[in-house]
């Protein structure tokens, strides 16, 4: 088991306070107190290089399309890194498939296989927030046909063949090549599932690595959907693929300034979210239970943050976990600290944990 689990870190570009800035309580800070998207872009770059150097397995970026998230383009800032680093597994987390064209992405992606001698991934999904619809002239309405489709044309083009498909959602396609071509294997591509067992069953109709993303709740709730995983894709004559999963979390010295240190920064990003579609501000008791031992937060000391992994690897059958240490106006100076710790104390840990 232990060097059958991949352990990354995730991001998706939050936007952060100046170290120089007063620390905020729950709220929405001064624009003046906020870092430009630029900034937090080439800090992601370096936070990935750290990464790198620490030996950590992943690093993937989630594309968004909001104020609050630097990260619109997410082949861009892997393409980055790529040129900063030497062995770490590069990937999105996720890309909006729907509200995309399946051909471009994969020759985004392709290409960056290509500049980073092979370390690249892709996550795909239908993403939790809807701004690139509108965006890029996608209707909502046809949110579940877009995704259903782009995904088994994606399916397709992963084959490296001569590509014939149609579809209501796009242009069809008769023997096209796509260029670059994929130098060695294929472009591992995960699919990123929220809960849907209808979206765990595509996944595994389509044969490919379950991404799912526990950001609230237990992660043991997941299990159910980890073994219908399991189920559909031996139904489908599909060989084994590997599950994944990518949760929120923070690592510091001990427990209390860990959750300390998280505490304003989540709740802001939370309440702004929650603003947005009508939930009730998050409490500091809400908090602490998702940071507990049940909870989707993986916030603590090593020790804490390594044995909750590895209690969650256990019970979901994992091959990889990816801890999303950005969350929401963390500075980016503590954002490097809680790396070094994930790199030097926790994945050590996890993996003799689970030797």
């Amino acid at each position: 088991m232990a060097n059958a689990i991949e352990l990354g870190l995730n991001t998706f570009g939050d936007v952060t306070l100046r170290a120089d800035s007063v620390a905020h309580a729950a709220g929405n800070p001064p624009a003046d107190a906020l870092l430009h998207q630029a900034e937090v872009l080439r800090n992601v770059v370096a936070e990935a290089t750290l990464a790198d150097q620490l030996g950590i397995d992943g690093f993937a970026v989630g594309e968004h399309h909001r104020p609050d998230f630097a990260i619109a383009a997410p082949e861009v800032v892997l393409g980055a890194i790529a040129g900063r680093t030497r062995r770490i597994r590069l990937a999105s987390a996720v890309t909006v498939l729907s509200s995309d064209d399946p051909v471009r992405v994969f020759q985004r992606f392709s290409t960056l296989d290509a500049v980073s001698n092979g370390r690249a991934e892709i996550i795909v999904g239908r993403g939790s927030f809807t701004e690139s619809f509108p965006l890029f002239g996608y209707d909502l309405a046809d949110y579940s046909d877009l995704f259903e489709e782009k995904l088994h044309l994606f399916a397709e083009l992963l084959k490296g063949d001569p590509v014939t498909w149609s579809g209501r959602t796009r242009s069809a396609l008769e023997e096209q090549a796509v260029y670059p071509p994929i130098e060695h294997g294929t472009l591992k591509t995960w699919v990123a599932v929220g809960g849907s067992p209808e979206s765990v069953v595509r996944a595994a109709s389509h044969g490919l690595p379950l991404m799912l993303a526990i950001i609230g709740g237990s992660p043991r709730r997941f299990a159910p959907y980890a073994e219908l995983y399991r189920r559909a894709i031996a139904q489908a004559g599909q060989e084994p693929q590997p599950i994944g999963v990518h949760s929120p979390g923070h690592v510091a010295a001990t427990d209390d300034q860990a959750r300390n240190e998280l505490w304003p920064h989540y709740a802001t990003m939370m309440n702004r979210i929650g603003g947005e579609r009508g939930w009730p501000p998050i409490t500091r008791a809400q908090f602490e239970q998702g940071a507990g031992p049940d909870g989707a937060l993986f916030v603590g000391s090593p020790e804490t943050v390594a044995a909750k992994i590895v209690r969650t690897v256990k019970e979901l059958g994992l091959s990889r976990f990816d801890l999303k240490y950005s969350n929401g106006t963390l500075p980016h100076e503590t954002l490097m600290a809680s790396i070094e710790l994930y790199g030097t104390k926790v994945v050590p840990r996890v993996r003799e944990m689970l030797g």
